[in-house]
């Protein structure tokens, strides 16, 4: 048995398609495109990728992209105030501020100072509490990401057992939070839950989310079972650097039903996912009937 590999790019890829179209279709009612800004405080090289990758996909769907560079010895306030200016632009639907911020700067207070209508990247306090309210919000894009690949692959989610092995703000809070709104059982664990393995063997879904390299074995994957792993580590094999996963691919790939590879997985769809979020924050702010994407 060999498990299906999830191929993420390729999703990401139609779901590029899809809000395409839905950009033509906004402008042709609205008069303008939807528009993404991103703020970037320093210069952190890893930081400045993900902007640019961001920046460019944005103007490649069709939409505005509004970029703010801010030096590493900005202060709180001088960010807060960039940020209360692109709430009050009208132009522009969603805001990102990407992490991590200097450590002069509070990134929970900036957060909850981004208006919870143009937080796209759904870490805002309110979006986090209307996802537990199961009410319509915006979520973080990573586990978005992730719940779109799952219901790709296995359709209706409702009575599965899933485990999300990790506890961030940023994925796996918000998965779990995904899974149990989809009707799964959901087990909450993290590096220090006893007897991991086992609990991680009773599960139709497995998140791993918990930034260590290939700590997922096959042994510990129930045989069928569906393998989201989100996790990004460089380590270096043969004196070359390599990125590996959360999971130990090529071992679970011999146990699983289908499982996502590292890189091409999850990585895609979270940039397509916060483009997807910025389509919906326009036409709610614009009053229009939000179209449905997935």
């Amino acid at each position: 048995m060999s498990a299906k590999i999830i191929d993420g790019k390729a999703y990401a890829e139609g779901l590029a398609t899809k809000i395409q179209t839905q950009v033509v279709a906004f402008k042709a009612q609205s008069g303008r495109v939807p528009g993404l800004a991103v703020v970037l405080v320093g210069q952190d090289p890893a930081s400045e990728i993900y902007v640019r990758s961001k920046v460019k996909k944005t103007t490649e769907l069709g939409m505005k992209s509004f970029e703010h560079v801010l030096p590493d010895t900005a202060t709180q306030e001088e960010l807060l105030r960039v940020v209360a200016e692109l709430n009050a632009n009208n132009e522009i639907d969603g805001i990102l501020v990407q992490m991590p911020l200097p450590k002069q700067i509070d990134e929970l207070t900036v957060i909850s100072a981004i208006s919870p209508a143009k937080d796209v990247d759904g870490l805002h306090p309110e979006n986090a509490g209307r996802l537990v309210a199961g009410l319509p919000c915006f979520v973080s894009c990573t586990p978005l990401g992730c719940l779109m690949l799952l219901k790709d692959q296995l359709g209706d989610l409702t009575g599965m057992n899933a485990i999300v092995i990790g506890r961030s703000l940023l994925v796996g809070k918000p998965m779990a939070q995904l899974l149990l709104n989809e009707n799964c059982t959901v087990t909450m664990a993290h590096s220090r839950t006893r007897d991991l393995a086992d609990k991680v063997r009773q599960a139709d879904i497995v998140v791993a989310a918990v930034g260590k390299a290939e700590m997922v074995k096959a042994a510990w994957v129930k045989p069928g079972a569906t393998v989201i792993d989100v996790g990004t580590t460089r380590v270096v094999v043969d004196g070359k650097k390599k990125l590996v996963g959360d999971v130990d691919f090529a071992a679970v790939q011999a146990v699983a039903g289908a499982l996502t590879p590292v890189p091409g997985g999850v990585g895609p769809m979270t940039i397509m996912t916060l483009m997807h979020n910025t389509v919906i924050a326009a036409y709610r702010r614009q009053g229009l009937p939000v179209p449905k994407m997935f």
